[in-house]
């Protein structure tokens, strides 16, 4: 069977077709909080950057924040008293929510940026206003004023609506309200660089092409791959569909700017749960830097680079998260990955990701029974065998696993080691009784017992002739061929025993984190209650 291509090196090997010098771009506008569904967006355009990388080309990877977006409207995490005021004002002109930011724009990119680093995501960051004040756009906004007319055109016939009379391919930003969608362009000057305008509040003025304002998002794409030298971007299937944003951007761009549009890939949304697409206007989101809270940043990259990016991703942060952990870690230490897994992990990982070997899950375990405590996680981790040369790591997955637990974990995945026997101990059976005398008796001969030594001690409680069965039977006065023994009721004693409760996690796991004379004295007490 002829090996799969990853999909990063399909598209790598398609835009390779075209040139051997790229630059691959990806944007998205700082309204709110920025979610793990505009992830996709970002980390598709980092793996096809690296793709291209690893192919030999000369590429660059940069990032454009649409800070000079309009607010569209007071959304459910704003104060509506505080924000209705700023509606249609540029996103960087509008003051933080917080207070602690230079702008509105800057307190959700500035968490955002953070995220990327520690995804291992590094691109170069340009921020739109700062483009258009600089002068980036100049010359754009100039042929677009010129064409406006041949740009109507082109809308009208892909998109199918006509632009109103009063359209323009530039909005200005009004000097009196500070607004940019209530203005109506009225001439311009392509020598001074400036553009007149009413706005609906009143005001008349005349604004610099460099910074007065920008052009409308139709206009304005095409335009930044013009003057960036955009030849690869990501972008969601809202702007793919027949007349959207991207087929009247490859017209424009090339029919009024010169120029030709990136290779395109798009992408599907990444639903949450049950809930539907993620949209910071709708509140469905789980944001980034939430998420890095709660699981490693490779397996986050994981979660996109397994999936085609045609093909919409489901994420659910409770159990399912799990799930997705423990299938990336069984392929990182898997002997027989195919070359297709182990690209996907190659892909996974970037520069400065911390790793170790402890399974979440088993994580999930320790720091449970060391009730959080970053010493007994390590004691604990020590006793089992892990690597331990790498605490920052390993301090890592702890936190990860405590936010987790916190934020997330349904109420079944979390327990407590109970400092006292608990009164649930009065519910153990004389057979569960005589299992837990002869379990602790067992515990004082042995060494050290790893998990699976656990496991396998009490599962030998089933095996005629072995020696926890042996004791059992002794234990009850019967002869060892009558013993019927369910380990699951065994299960059940020692999980009562020490958590008061009548399941728990992994018992191999969990035994084996916990202290071995803890556990045979918890036993015998537990065995000698009788309320």
């Amino acid at each position: 069977m002829a090996d799969i291509t990853h999909w990063a090196d399909v598209i790598a090997d398609e835009v390779l077709a075209k040139g051997t010098k790229h630059l691959v771009a990806t944007g998205i506008t700082p309204s709110g909080h920025i979610h793990i569904g505009n992830m996709r967006e970002v980390v598709t355009a980092d793996v096809a950057y690296r793709a291209l990388i690893d192919k030999g080309a000369e590429a660059e990877f940069i990032y454009i924040a649409d800070t000079y977006d309009p607010l569209r409207k007071v959304y459910p995490f704003l104060d509506e008293a505080s924000y209705a005021q700023h509606v249609g004002k540029p996103l960087s002109e509008i003051p933080c929510p917080c207070g602690e930011h230079k702008s509105y724009s800057e307190h959700f990119l500035e968490p955002f940026l953070g995220a990327l680093e520690h995804l291992g995501i590094h691109p170069k960051v340009y921020r739109a206003d700062e483009l258009y004040k600089e002068g980036v756009y100049a010359e754009a906004i100039k042929q677009a004023l010129v064409k406006k007319d041949e740009i109507a055109a082109i809308l009208q016939k892909l998109s199918g609506k006509t632009p109103a009379e009063t359209w323009s391919p530039f909005n200005p930003i009004c000097s009196e309200c500070g607004k940019i969608n209530t203005t109506i362009v009225k001439g311009f000057d392509l020598d001074a660089e400036t553009v007149d305008y009413d706005c609906s509040c009143g005001n008349s003025g005349t604004v610099s092409m460099n910074g007065g304002g920008k052009l409308t998002w139709r206009v304005d794409w095409p335009a930044r791959w013009k003057a960036l030298g955009v030849t690869v971007e990501p972008y969601g299937k809202d702007h793919a569909s027949r007349g959207g944003s991207y087929d009247t951007g490859v017209a424009i761009v090339k029919d009024i700017f010169g120029s030709e549009a990136p290779h395109p890939i798009v992408y599907e949304w990444i639903m949450l749960g049950k809930q539907g697409a993620m949209s910071s206007s709708t509140g469905v989101v789980v944001s980034i830097s939430d998420m890095l809270k709660v699981v490693p940043p490779e397996v986050l990259r994981y979660l996109i680079i397994r999936t085609k990016p045609e093909k919409h991703i489901r994420f659910d942060p409770a159990l399912p998260l799990l799930t997705l952990v423990d299938e990336f870690e069984r392929l990182h230490s898997s002997d027989n990955a195919t070359s297709y897994d182990k690209r996907m992990i190659e892909l996974s990982h970037a520069a400065g990701l911390c790793h170790t070997d402890i399974p979440f899950k088993h994580m999930t375990t320790i720091y449970q029974v060391a009730a959080g405590d970053f010493d007994r996680i390590l004691n604990i981790v020590k006793r089992a065998g892990y690597d331990t040369s790498n605490e920052k790591c390993i301090r890592e997955l702890a936190e990860n696993v405590g936010n987790w637990l916190e934020m997330y974990a349904p109420d079944n995945a979390k327990f407590s080691v109970q400092e006292e026997l608990p009164v649930m101990a009065a519910t153990i059976t004389d057979f569960q009784r005589a299992f837990l005398i002869s379990f602790s008796d067992l515990l004082d001969k042995s060494g050290e017992l790893t998990g699976e030594d656990y496991h396998n001690l009490v599962y030998s409680s089933k095996e005629p002739g072995s020696e926890l069965n042996t004791m059992i039977a002794n234990a009850m006065e019967v002869a060892p061929e009558s013993l019927q023994v369910d380990p699951k009721e065994l299960f059940k004693a020692i999980y009562i025993s020490v958590l008061g409760q009548a399941s728990g996690p992994k018992a191999g796991w969990f035994l084996s984190s916990l202290e071995k004379d803890f556990l045979a004295r918890r036993f015998r007490e537990a065995a000698a209650y009788r309320p």
